[in-house]
């Protein structure tokens, strides 16, 4: 049995991360934190027959645990992740904390020009991609698991740059979220009424902070707008891409052959596109694939990949790195829709 603790756990990730938890065979939650909540249980927060107990962070005891799950705000969850791995625990961290190599980079997208508050762990730590990174996960001491909207660009652009596909040319990412990626803070856009009934972009062109992980993990120029859909979760991106002159469909899907046996990602063929049902409450990223012009002549392609972002997005591709971690079937606790 693999003892856990999830630092965080009143969050809409702690909360996707425990239900997915509570039915894998293979854990056991010996501690959840919350801040603000510590001495009520999860069921006094949410409507859930889930009654783990909630505790202060001070409380928690890493040192007593095989994995630590880290799914504080950026900037907070640095010193936790330093605590836990000196307590000798494993830890996958949810935050944007290390993702981002460089620590300028995340001074500039996320410390708000302050230092990285742990730059000496950013060499250890293991970007959480198992398509990407399958074999150095399974060696990590600290994972860094992906934003939602890289997990589908990156997942989606990965083949093509394999295959030698994509050139010089800035890629155009359009991608449409669920109101849950802003999380559980009050904020007056995720109001009901102002989500409901409406459609809305923001911090487009190069003004997201998810635009520094997709373009370290991709090495392309990105241009990257984002939309709010009157949803609760899913993730839909529609991306752009310059192809080689003569690239038609056939290359594009035998480029995607490299996802063939890939547990959770999955390829459309025949110009199928995926929808956000197709993911929603799964840990599967669907992408599909068609070209610009029917005669092909202007070398470009459209690549459309969807997720949840609360799942493959967050808290189920946590799971899926803790078990190859782990040394347990990726797929462990992760195939059934979460209850």
């Amino acid at each position: 049995m693999i003892h856990v603790g999830i630092y965080g756990a009143t969050g809409y990730t702690g909360f996707e991360l425990i239900k997915l938890l509570h039915h894998h065979p293979q854990v056991q939650v010996r501690f959840a934190t919350a801040r603000s909540a510590a001495g009520q249980r999860l069921n006094d927060i949410f409507p859930t027959l889930l009654d783990t107990p909630l505790i202060s962070a001070e409380e928690a005891n890493p040192g007593d645990v095989d994995f630590v799950f880290c799914c504080l705000p950026h900037g907070a969850s640095a010193p936790v992740v330093q605590q836990a791995l000196e307590a000798g625990a494993r830890v996958i961290d949810l935050s944007a904390d290390f993702r981002l190599r460089n620590p300028d980079d995340y001074a500039r997208w996320y410390g708000k020009g302050q230092p990285h508050p742990a730059p000496a762990l950013l060499e250890h730590a293991v970007y959480g991609l198992p398509e990407c990174y399958r074999e150095r996960i399974r060696t990590a001491q600290l994972v860094a698991n992906p934003g939602c909207f890289p997990t589908t660009v990156i997942l989606a652009l990965y083949p093509l740059l394999r295959a030698g596909l994509l050139g010089d040319a800035p890629v155009i990412v359009d991608s449409k979220t669920g109101i849950s990626g802003a999380g559980r803070s009050l904020s007056l856009r995720t109001h009901f009424s102002e989500a409901h009934e409406t459609f809305s972009a923001y911090n487009i062109g190069r003004k997201h902070r998810h635009l520094a992980e997709m373009e370290q993990e991709t090495g392309q120029r990105i241009i990257f707008s984002p939309h709010l859909l009157p949803v609760v979760r899913g993730i839909l991106s529609t991306i752009y891409v310059m192809v080689p002159p003569a690239t038609d469909l056939a290359d594009l899907y035998e480029a995607y052959r490299i996802f063939a046996d890939e547990p959770f990602t999955h390829v459309l063929t025949e110009e199928k596109l995926p929808e956000l049902r197709h993911v929603v409450g799964t840990n599967f990223c669907v992408i599909g694939a068609t070209m610009a012009m029917a005669d092909h002549t202007a070398g470009q392609a459209i690549l459309v990949s969807v997720e949840d972002n609360l799942v493959k997005g967050a808290s189920g591709q946590a799971v899926q790195n803790m078990n190859l971690m782990a040394g347990l079937d990726e797929t462990m606790g992760l195939i059934e829709r979460p209850a």
